[in-house]
Parts: structure tokens; sequence; C-alpha cells
């Protein structure tokens, strides 16, 4: 599949062959079910699962009876700190466990595929010779990513580390780098505009290749 390249201006300045079996899988092909699957098992795995409440046997209370059974005309009741009563224990609340997920790593492979294909077919991809800063101001960034995406939520993905252009993404709102080795379902359907240099795109390639 024949796609423009960009320059860092936004201007085309040649074009590269991506690969069918990553980005040519037809928009009425694309497995969203399956891509839904992934995210959700992203975000579950991201949950720390923490969550807890005390109980009537947990809570800081005396547990002693606190008025007699008979004789007041009031209800009968034993330990303030039954869950109706105010600062009493939590009946029934989240308890500490974990929301991990499992699914097979062809199943994971085939859902970024069907992702990367649904930018292309989207027109959300944007691949560019080289995507360089030649310093680390917000400013210049936001001129640069305003070129290229319009004032879209923008993804850039990088190859390898560089700060420039990392220091100056990190102080916009609306866009965000990663390396390209770290590609994932979440990031990807989270962005208007996905940002691929051309060493990235061989990343990529290498891993979610056959």
């Amino acid at each position: 599949m024949e796609f423009p390249v960009l320059d860092i201006n936004g201007k085309k300045v040649s074009s590269v062959d991506l690969p069918d079996e990553i980005f040519g899988i037809p928009k009425e092909n694309i497995n969203t079910g399956l891509m839904h699957q992934l995210y959700v098992l992203q975000t579950s795995n991201a949950r720390l699962g923490t969550h807890k409440t005390l109980t009537r046997g947990e809570v800081a209370m005396t547990t002693a009876k606190w008025y007699r059974q008979k004789g007041t005309g009031r209800a009968r009741h034993g330990a303030q700190s039954a869950p109706h009563f105010v600062g009493g224990g939590q009946a029934h609340g989240p308890r500490p466990h974990k929301y991990t997920k499992n699914m097979p790593k062809q199943m994971r492979r085939i859902a970024i595929r069907n992702a990367l294909s649904a930018l292309v077919a989207d027109e959300q991809l944007v691949v560019v010779d080289r995507f360089e800063a030649s310093s680390p101001k917000t400013k210049d960034m936001a001129q640069t990513l305003n070129s290229l995406v319009g004032g879209h939520k923008a993804l850039v993905l990088l190859a390898d580390r560089n700060e420039n252009v990392e220091r100056g993404i990190s102080n916009l709102a609306d866009a965000r780098y990663l390396r390209a080795s770290y590609l994932n379902i979440r990031d990807l359907l989270s962005y208007d505009k996905v940002i691929v240099p051309l060493d990235a795109l061989e990343v990529i390639k290498s891993i979610w290749g056959n």
C-alpha cells in the first residue's frame, strides 16, 4: 500500500509502502470487537484492585451494647458498629482483588493490526520523514504539531529517545509521545491523529509484521 510521507511542515515529500498485513485490512473486515476486548484487558490490568472498606468488625468503635435491651421503648440494638448506624461498618463493601485478564498473544497481535488498519482507513495516520526539534520549547512543538494535524489530539511515536521532542510535547495537553516499541491499543484509540516517523515505522514493522 502506497502512503504519502510528509515533512515536518506538513508537505508531501515522498511515499512509503505500508505492509498490508499491518495497515491494509479492509475497513469492512476490521474486527472492532477484538479491539474492544484488548482495550478492556489493558485497562483492567492497569487497575490496582486495592479498594477496601471497613466491615463492622474493623471499625474503630466499641462493640458493647450501647443501651439496655428492655424498658427504654426503643428498638433493641447491639453494637453501634452495625452498618445501619452512622460511623458503622460497610456491609458488602469492596474488597481487594485482582482485575487481571488474559488474552492469547496471537489475538493481541491481530487486534493491534486491526487498530493500525483502522487508523489508515479513517485517515488518522500521519507518516513523516523525520520528527525532530531543534529546541525543547513547547511553543515550537505546538506549531509543528499544528502544521501536521491542525489542532487535533496527536500521539507521536518515536523510535528512540529524543529529549527535545519529549520535553516539548510534555507540556501539551492534547499531545503525547510514546516509544514505538511500547505501542498499545489504549493509546492508539485515544488520539485523533497518530504521527509516525519513518524510523518508528520500521520498529512497528519489525514487531507487528510477519
